[in-house]
């Protein structure tokens, strides 16, 4: 199964995927993270990334696809494959969707994580992540245990991003809702789209998704 998590910064698409990865055994593929792997891969394709990114340059959508078409090409993921942060425009998404029908491999769903913009924005300035397992933190609904270390691994180092302040935040909203929203549409009219309530409990957007998923 494949499929593609929709939503703006701050709906929980990472702390889903994580989920998914570890229940169904899927592959989360996050752009961030392929580029970081790629650079120091020392592979074809990463010395490219390298080349591109030491230039301060953005990566474009080729290079990108390229790296999934390796990640997809491994043999790596017998549950399937999470696409977390791409496609973010509607030539990407027409490029993914090329690139699954030449490897015969289908797009089983598209899940849009569905917030309200002021929630998001109380929920994201009270967040951290662990720095060393990447769980995430919120100071009014899951807070920092009393001890100051991590339910998960047990680490201490919790961090926020420098961006999780109510400006960027909501220039970051903008510019989702410029670029990325218009895949909503793209998704809906293939009959791809399946939505869920994003600002739930971690627990009911998990159950929610696998709902949609059946």
């Amino acid at each position: 199964m494949n499929i593609i998590l929709l939503g703006p910064p701050g709906a929980g698409k990472g702390t889903q995927a994580r989920k998914l990865v570890e229940e169904r055994g899927m592959v989360q593929l996050s752009t961030g993270d392929m580029l970081r792997a790629a650079r120091t891969s020392g592979t074809q394709m990463g010395k490219v990334v390298a080349d591109v990114m030491d230039r301060g340059e953005l990566v474009t959508d080729e290079i990108v696809i390229g790296l999934i078409r390796e990640q997809l090409t491994s043999g790596n993921a017998a549950g399937g494959y999470i696409f977390d942060g791409f496609p973010r425009t509607l030539a990407q998404a027409d490029a993914l969707g090329d690139l699954l029908a030449e490897l015969g491999e289908t797009l089983d769903c598209v899940i849009e994580m569905q917030v309200d913009d002021e929630a998001l924005v109380t929920r994201i300035t009270a967040r951290s992540t662990c720095g060393a397992c990447g769980e995430v933190y919120n100071d009014n609904t899951k807070p920092i245990p009393a001890d100051g270390k991590c339910i998960k691994c047990g680490a201490s180092d919790f961090q926020r991003r420098a961006d999780d302040n109510e400006d960027s935040l909501r220039t970051r909203l903008m510019a989702y809702y410029k670029q990325t929203s218009p895949l909503v549409g793209y998704y809906y009219a293939k009959g791809d789209l399946k939505t869920v309530d994003g600002l739930a409990s971690v627990d009911e957007v998990a159950a929610s998704i696998s709902a949609a998923l059946k």
